[in-house]
Order: C-alpha cells, then sequence, then structure tokens
C-alpha cells in the first residue's frame, strides 16, 4: 500500500499548492517517480467524476481507515479504471472492497447521467492547442554534437520529414540549432540517449533565454541562473559555455534544488555549481558572485503561457479581481528580482523571461525596470531586435511599451496555437559599455562592407590604368 500512500502524499502537496504538477512529481524518488506521476496524473483527469461517487457511497464516513480523500481517490481510481488495486489484502484495501458493488453502480449512473460512450469521455482534457506544439528535444553538446544525434536517430530507423506526418519523422529546429521536433505523440522516457542524458526534453520557447543571454565559452567566465530548478536552462547554458567558467546556479527550495542537481549530473554539466538560496539574498559584491557577467532570470510568473502543461487539472474558476490581484504580486515579484539583478557591479547582460502571455508579467515590468534607479545607475538600456533572436518574428506589443515600436522589437513573444510553442516572452537589458561595443562592431562591419565592395573597383581602375601605361 505504500505506493498509494505516496500518490495521495502527492496530491495532498498539490492541494496546498506546494508546486506545479510537474514540480513536484519531478520531487518523488526516481525509482517510483513514473508509476506514482501516471496514477497521480490519471487521478486528476477523473478527479471530479470520482469525488462523486465517493460521495455518494459515503465512502469517507463508514470506512475509518481511508482516512483521506485524496487515498479514497486513488484507491478508487484502480478499481474503477484499472481492473483493481495492486496492493496485497490490508484494511485499507478492505475497505475499499466492501463498496466494490456500490462504487461500481453509481459509477455507471454517472455515466448515463453525462452521456458518456467510454470511460475516457469522463476525462478531464486539455488545451488543444498542445496538439499543435511537436516534442522538442534539445541535444546536449556537452556530449555529443547535432551531426551525432541525427546519425543515430537515422540509424535507428527514424527519417528527417514533417513529424506531424508521422511518428518516425523528425526536423532540425530552423531558430534553435540545438533543437530537433518530432512528433507530439513521440515519447523519450524509455530512449537511451535520454536516460543517457544525450537527449533533453525541453520547450522550444524555453531554449530561447539561454540563447539571448549568449553567455561566454571562457575559462573566466562567471554566469548566474538566478532560479534555476528543474535545471533545463542551466543545462542549455552550460552547453552554450562549452562547460567552461563557472554557472552558479540558485534555487532556494530544497526539494526542487534536489532535482536540480539530479539533472545537472545527468547531463554532465562540468562547470555548473548549484547554490540552495535565494538569490534576493545574495551581496551584489560578494566576492564569488559579484563577478558575474551575464544574469538568466526566469523567475515565477502565472504560467499563463503554457498550454501543454498538466497544470490545467489543478485549475479552478477565479473572480476576476484576485486574479488582478495575483499578477500584481507577481509583477512586483519580478521587478525586484531584476533590480537586484542590475546591482551586480560587473553585469553586462541581464535576461528576464516567463512563460506568460499577459503584459503585466511582461512588457509593464520591463518598462518599470527601465525607469528604475537601478537602471539608470548602471547605464542599462534594452537590447536591440539584432541582438535578441532578429529571426524571430513575433515582437512585444509596441502599445503596451508607451508606443515605442524599436523598444518593442527588442521582445521576444511566443504565442500558443500559432507558433507551435507554449507562450512565452523574452526581454535582454544591456550595460550602456555593451551597447557601445555593440555600436562600435555593427559600424566596424559597416565600413568593411563598403570596403569590401569598394576593393573590386580598386582593382579595375589599376588594371586600367596599367593598360593606358603599356599603350
Amino acid at each position: 500500500m505504500n505506493f498509494y500512500f505516496s500518490a495521495a502524499n502527492t496530491l495532498d502537496r498539490l492541494d496546498t499548492k506546494q508546486g506545479s504538477i510537474k514540480g513536484v512529481l519531478a520531487t518523488l524518488p526516481e525509482k517510483d517517480r513514473k508509476r506514482t506521476a501516471a496514477l497521480v496524473i490519471e487521478t486528476l483527469k477523473y478527479k471530479t467524476v470520482l469525488s462523486d461517487v465517493i460521495k455518494e457511497c459515503k465512502l469517507l464516513s463508514t470506512e475509518k481507515k481511508v482516512t483521506t480523500l485524496n487515498l479514497a481517490l486513488v484507491l478508487v481510481h484502480d478499481l474503477l479504471l484499472r481492473g483493481g488495486i495492486q496492493a496485497g489484502d490490508g484494511p485499507v484495501k478492505q475497505a475499499i472492497l466492501r463498496h466494490k458493488t456500490r462504487l461500481q453502480g453509481e459509477f455507471t449512473k454517472l455515466k448515463i447521467k453525462r452521456g458518456a460512450k467510454s470511460n475516457d469521455d469522463l476525462a478531464q482534457v486539455g488545451d488543444e492547442r498542445a496538439n499543435l506544439i511537436p516534442r522538442y528535444v534539445r541535444v546536449n553538446t556537452n556530449l555529443w554534437s547535432v551531426e551525432e544525434a541525427v546519425r543515430s536517430l537515422l540509424e535507428s530507423g527514424m527519417h528527417l520529414g514533417d513529424p506531424f506526418q508521422t511518428i518516425t519523422d523528425f526536423a532540425k529546429d530552423e531558430h534553435v540549432p540545438d533543437l530537433l521536433l518530432f512528433s507530439p505523440k513521440k515519447t523519450f522516457h524509455d530512449h537511451a540517449a535520454y536516460k543517457s542524458g544525450k537527449l533533453i526534453l525541453q520547450d522550444k520557447a524555453s531554449c530561447f533565454p539561454p540563447l539571448v543571454l549568449n553567455p561566454p565559452s571562457s575559462h573566466n567566465a562567471v554566469v548566474i541562473d538566478a532560479t534555476a530548478a528543474p535545471g533545463n536552462k542551466t543545462t542549455y547554458l552550460s552547453a552554450l559555455m562549452h562547460n567552461k567558467g563557472k554557472l552558479y546556479a540558485f534555487e532556494r527550495d530544497k526539494r526542487r534544488f534536489q532535482t536540480l542537481k539530479t539533472m545537472v549530473a545527468k547531463a554532465t554539466c562540468k562547470n555548473v555549481h548549484p547554490v540552495n538560496d535565494d538569490f534576493l539574498a545574495v551581496d551584489a559584491n560578494d566576492e564569488t558572485y559579484g563577478n558575474a557577467t551575464h544574469i538568466l532570470l526566469d523567475p515565477s510568473c502565472s504560467g499563463s503561457g503554457i498550454v501543454n502543461r498538466l497544470d490545467y487539472l489543478l485549475e479552478t474558476e477565479e473572480e476576476n479581481d484576485s486574479k488582478e490581484e495575483r499578477l500584481a504580486k507577481l509583477a512586483s515579484f519580478q521587478l525586484m528580482m531584476i533590480k537586484h539583478a542590475m546591482k551586480f557591479p560587473h553585469v553586462q547582460r541581464i535576461v528576464y523571461s516567463t512563460c506568460s502571455v499577459h503584459s503585466t508579467e511582461n512588457e509593464h515590468v520591463v518598462r518599470e525596470a527601465l525607469a528604475s534607479d537601478e537602471c539608470r545607475a548602471g547605464k542599462f538600456t534594452l537590447a536591440p531586435r539584432e541582438s535578441v533572436l532578429p529571426s524571430w518574428s513575433r515582437r512585444g506589443i509596441a502599445a503596451e511599451m508607451e508606443g515605442s515600436q524599436g523598444d518593442a522589437q527588442g521582445l521576444i513573444r511566443c504565442l500558443p496555437g500559432e507558433d507551435a510553442t507554449n507562450g512565452f516572452f523574452v526581454s535582454c537589458f544591456m550595460r550602456g559599455s555593451e551597447e557601445g561595443q555593440i555600436n562600435k562592431r555593427k559600424a566596424e562591419d559597416a565600413v568593411a562592407s563598403q570596403a569590401g565592395a569598394a576593393a573590386p573597383q580598386a582593382k579595375r581602375r589599376k588594371k586600367q590604368k596599367q593598360k593606358v601605361t603599356k599603350v
């Protein structure tokens, strides 16, 4: 019965909002995680139906051994939907089995009442836009190259093609060089390359912040990932740094910190230094962290852009006022994170991102950060489009940036249902000295380009002059 007690405890944690479904499941012991996660997710899909059945049977009031609703839910789920409770005989199992006939009868009555032709018709379904998002898999270049990964997949019987046509097709992403696309139905949890850390499941939009941060790949580099768990962005930063320098990955929650360490180890990130601490509590002038030149900020947000997440199973209707109040609190915290990052004396580049579609957490936070004393003191500006993934077409909303089209062009937005990703937002703050360096490089490139174009003409003139001389 320990398995069922563990699943019930996980549901208890979700009820008390100790994290997202994915985040809470990630903290489970690895040896039991897959089985427990499957039961938790399936129970949540049928929670409303199962709760009604349990209530009609008066199960909790008549069976004292079944101590909580969540314990009853996982046991009744397996009894009604999986052919039986997978545990040895004991007082708790017997308590459920005493009501087997009544439970099955109430479940059948409920199906008829709701016009359900099958059990699947009773399950809570997610956002249909999730079906438009491919299965994204990032090649961990700390362990092998994209070419090696592609060759391995081809040798396994897969084909380069259209992932939406067949489950055996995959493609290379046009914006993220280390990313591959597969059918949304393709699974990797049993794939050898995934188990060894060579392949990492990561949404495309989640790859954008590390790419935009563009961390240095030198032995003396110092980079910070301020809110690192579960570790997808951290491991990508490590790969972009070619496992060089020092990458400090902060995570204040102890359980999520353990998940972070596990993922970093699995991905063989030798330059990552996990830190179980709150980034906001770190002194910007600390001798260990104060030399950071690049900081990635992906703080807590509403998650409103995530359409293929599991948390729709936890959602309840909210009053508009409470929703706006929650967004305002999140925005205040997000702004605090940016302003703290701007205090680091050597930081040149700060990337701020969210998985939200709300301007309150996106453009408005960026706007407030640009108007802050910390921004003026550090001489930060918003990075121009040419240094923020310029090939991505969907940019920020100018009207939410007080009409500034230039500032809006420096922002990235991803729209679920239209961009084959989850909803996402990315911005980049750049210290004035780096902006000057970029403008200097642009000017030098322009001069070089003009010089390159003028060179052939000069050669032709020289040849013509030689011909005249010879005559």
